[in-house]
Order: structure tokens, then sequence, then C-alpha cells
């Protein structure tokens, strides 16, 4: 503020009150500039940061799909020699194109309000698809009110829409009017959408979802089904959708994973998954670990759920990383980086303790194959024992954890007693070397954990939960092919988490994931992801 100086007061007393005042003002000035200059300096390390890790992940796929070129259109000599073949290259492609939208995705977030795009011209869809008009009519201001209205015109677009198994295209017609005796023209708004100014509605992206992650049938398969009706989308933009609709739903799945970790008792699997090295045209394993919680067969009330986690290495690091914060009871196989995981917990005092309990569906398979191979009487001995256990189980499912236990007690317990007698008997008469040795060593080595279940009505006899929930993984594996974990994988274990969860609660995954985008493109808050959950799934009205 700036005063003549006939203005200036001519008391000494009250001139220097306003100079104080004035020198308060500029020093309140300068904090706020700098204030917002420390917070536009953290926002553009922010940029920078996430910039740098998609410029890496970028390069890394782009590595990749040179590779691919190579391996599909380069002469004889440098082709580079992959176990797979054309089906397995689509796929790759497919996961790459995923990647990289989901790269891109990621940045729009970080970057904040974007550009609008420049609407594209499209060829028109199919003639003899069904047309159906949505009227999206405007809210009436109240000073408008008794006004004739006129419709002076309105916008028309059409997007993709599938009722299976046939498609129809959804017509969106929003009129603009303007009112004689009044100035100005009304409109409603666009409705949002996941994908914006794209072609698709979100029940179609749910549809392309669930047949790839639920059903197992690839975007290049998919593409072939679309042209038999006349419908036309390249495998190379539903693979940009689906790393769209990864992004968008990690949240979804993130929450699950802590929905997992807050059970009594968890179950933990992993199987293999096929992966391309970066650069050296190799193929090796990548991993897609499962985590699953049902505690029905306990009388438990809590739904029933499975969190995947997509993984270049088998290693404890990453099962350790995948349960912090879980305290409670982890029902596993034999693989060494559980217990691992449980014993330096121990070690370092934890709060977060890990109590392992045993698996004997994979100790029962152990001796199985060598009771169909006729080669161990143990081995048959062992079956027909164990067939008891199950029958108890059968019995007991359902019931809460003291009666499940008080039965075992009574009557399971001699059974695993004779068993283990058995073992060690055996043990000593048969060659140290034979399969029948090391069936019954993996049994000794782990009766801790194998029997821990017949005093706790919380643990299973086995861990089918999670191998049941890890089993529809493996009918899309064998037309897999991944391009990295940071793009395709990721999205796989993101939507197979929300999808499987989706079957576990007997809920239709596609009417799921479709109301489920719908809402998310509404602005759906985060606070109340709960009722997005496939467990409170209640159809709405739109089909």
């Amino acid at each position: 503020m700036v005063l003549p100086v006939a203005e200036l007061p001519d008391d000494v007393d009250a001139l220097k009150a306003m100079i104080q005042a004035m020198a308060r003002e500029h020093a309140e000035i300068a904090r706020g500039n700098a204030a917002r200059l420390d917070a536009a300096m953290a926002e553009v390390a922010r940029l920078k940061a996430v910039e740098a890790a998609a410029n890496e992940r970028i390069a890394n796929l782009t590595t990749i799909m040179n590779v691919l070129q190579r391996t599909q259109h380069g002469t004889r000599s440098e082709r580079l020699r992959l176990a797979v073949d054309d089906e397995q290259v689509s796929f790759a492609f497919e996961e790459v194109e995923t990647g990289l939208a989901a790269i891109q995705s990621e940045l729009d977030r970080a970057s904040g309000d974007k550009p609008k795009r420049a609407p594209r011209p499209r060829k028109g869809f199919a003639a003899h698809l069904v047309r159906i008009e949505e009227i999206v009519e405007p809210e009436i201001p109240a000073e408008y009110v008794g006004l004739e209205k006129v419709l002076i015109g309105e916008d028309r677009s059409e997007r993709l829409d599938v009722v299976p198994p046939k498609f129809r295209v959804i017509v969106t017609r929003r009129p603009k009017y303007a009112f004689r005796g009044h100035d100005g023209v009304i409109q409603a708004l666009a409705p949002a959408h996941i994908i914006e100014s794209g072609l698709p509605t979100e029940r179609l992206l749910a549809y392309i979802a669930v047949s790839k992650y639920g059903d197992g049938l690839p975007l290049y398969r998919q593409e072939a089904i679309y042209l038999r009706d006349g419908v036309e989308i390249s495998r190379n933009l539903m693979a940009q959708w689906m790393g769209h609709l990864g992004f968008e739903l990690q949240i979804c799945a993130d929450y699950i994973l802590e929905r997992v970790k807050e059970g009594e008792r968890i179950f933990a699997d992993e199987t293999t998954l096929p992966t391309l090295v970066p650069g050296s045209g190799k193929a090796m394993k990548a991993w897609l670990w499962a985590y699953a919680r049902d505690d029905r067969p306990y009388g438990g009330t809590c739904p029933p759920m499975v969190a995947y986690r997509f993984e270049d290495s088998r290693g404890g690091e990453c099962v350790a990383r995948h349960l912090t914060g879980f305290n409670g009871i982890l029902q596993v196989d034999g693989y060494p980086a559980y217990t691992s995981l449980a014993k330096a917990r121990a070690k370092a005092g934890s709060n977060d303790t890990i109590q392992l309990a045993g698996c004997w569906a994979h100790l029962r398979r152990k001796f199985y194959d060598l009771h169909i191979a006729g080669v161990s009487q143990v081995a048959t001995d062992t079956i027909v024992t164990m067939s008891a256990l199950w029958k108890i189980e059968d019995e007991v499912r359902g019931r809460d954890a003291e009666t499940r236990a008080a039965r075992r007690q009574e009557r399971a317990t001699p059974i695993v007693a004779g068993l283990f007698d058995l073992w060690e008997s055996e043990l000593r008469k048969v060659s140290g070397k034979s399969k029948t040795a090391e069936a019954i060593r993996y049994g000794l080595t782990r009766r801790e954990t194998l029997e821990r279940f017949l005093t706790d009505g919380r643990i299973e006899i086995d861990s089918n939960i999670v191998e049941r929930a890890i089993r529809p993984q493996t009918i899309t594996r064998k037309n897999s092919l991944f391009a990295g974990s940071e793009g395709g994988g990721r999205t796989w274990a993101t939507l197979a988490t929300l999808l499987q969860t989706c079957k576990m609660n007997d809920v239709d995954p596609l009417a799921w994931l479709a109301q489920t985008l719908r809402r998310i493109a509404q602005g759906w808050p985060a606070a109340d992801i709960e009722a997005l959950m496939p467990w409170n799934f209640k159809p709405d009205a739109i089909g």
C-alpha cells in the first residue's frame, strides 16, 4: 500500500505504527511467497521422480518390444530362439501395450489436469447394431420455470457397448435449450466415463477384462471374435484400455490385500508365469503370489477373498513385503520362504508374529504317486489311513473353532499319531535315497506344522482354498508370455484379484466390474471403498 505524502500522518507515533503495520504486511507476504515456492519446488521434485520412474519403465518395455519384433519379423539370422509360438508373441505385445497405458495413466494422474483431447474422426459403427438412446435432460434453473422450452439442438455421441454375446451402440443425446424472453442456453453435462472421449462403455471394458483375466481369452482372440459381429477393435487398443483399468482399480486390489491380512488365518501359495528378460530374448519365470482368506469353514462371517501379487522373483523378500503387518496363522505348503519369514519375525521379536500351519494335501500327493505306481506298501497304507482324516473334516466343516478342535482331538489325533509312528518305523527300513524315504522325511520334518490343525479349529487340514483360487490363473498362463513385471503382470494381478474374489462370493464378475467402473468414473469417494467390494455388491437398475 502506497499513500501520497500529503496523506501521511504528522504524528510521529502514528507514522511509526503505520510503518510497523506495513512491515508486518510485507513479512506476511514474503512468508506466503516462500511457502508457495517450497510447495512448487516439492511438486516439481515429485513430478521429476514420477517421470524418471516412468522413463525407466518405458525404456524397459521398448527394449522388450524390439526383441519381440525381431523374433517375429527379423531375418533368419536376426531372429531370437525363443520357445514361443505366434500366439504367445501376440500375447506379449498386448502386455507391452498394457504396461505403456498404465504408465501413461500414472503420468496423467501425477500431472493433474490435462488438456482435453480434440475429438478424432471415427469410422461409424456397423448399421445393424442396435441403438439404445439415452437422453440426458438438464436441470431447469428456478428462473426458467414456467417459460416455454425450445429445442435448438443437441450434442450426440455414440459409444460401443455389449450385451453378451451381441454388441449394441449406446447413443447419448444431450439436448440444448433456449427460453423465449430469457438469454442463455442450458444443456446437461456429458456423463463421466472411465475412458474419457473413448468409444467403449464401462460394460464393454468389463466384458473384455473378464474375458481375458477371468476366462483366459487373450485379446488377439477377442479381436477375431468381435470381427464376426462386424465390430473392429484392435488388440492394441484393448490392451491400452486394460492398462488404464489396472491403474484405476489398483486401489481396490490393495484394499483386498489389507483385508486379507486382517484375518486370523490366511493361506498363501505361488505359481509360475512366463516372462521375457529385457534385451536378452530369453524366456524365464515370473511369479504370481496368492493370499487367500476364507473364515467360513470355522463359522466365520468375514467374506472370502484372494489377493494376487506379480513378482519377477520367488524370493523370501517378496512374501515378507506382501505380508507386512500380518499377525496370525499362515497356512502354506512346505516352501522354505514362508518358514524363513516366520523364523525371522520370531528372532526379531516382532509384534507381527506368524504361526505356520502345514498342508496335509501336499503330503498326501507325495504318497499317492507312490501308491499309484505300486512301489511302496507304506504309501498305500498311508493313503488308506489318511482318508479317515478328510471324512472327519467333512463332518466339522462350518462348525465353530472350539467344536472342530474338540472333534479332531477325539477322533483325528490317534490317526495322526499312528501315521507318524508308521513313518518313523518304515524310514529305518527303506533306502534313504528312495522316493518313499523322501515322502516320509517331508512329513517328519514338518510334524509340528502338520499337527497344528488338531488343536486349533481355525486351521484347515489343507491349503486347498488358496489352490482353488490360484488354479484359474493357470488356464490363462497357457497362452501367456509376460513382457515385464511392471506392465501387464501388475494389471493381471490387479484384475485377477477382483474377478476371483467375485467368484468366491458367488457374484457375477461382469455385473460387478461394470458397476464399479461406472462408480469410479462418477467420482466414488475413496473413503467408501468398502462399499465397492464384491461381497457388498447389489445390482443397480442399469443393465
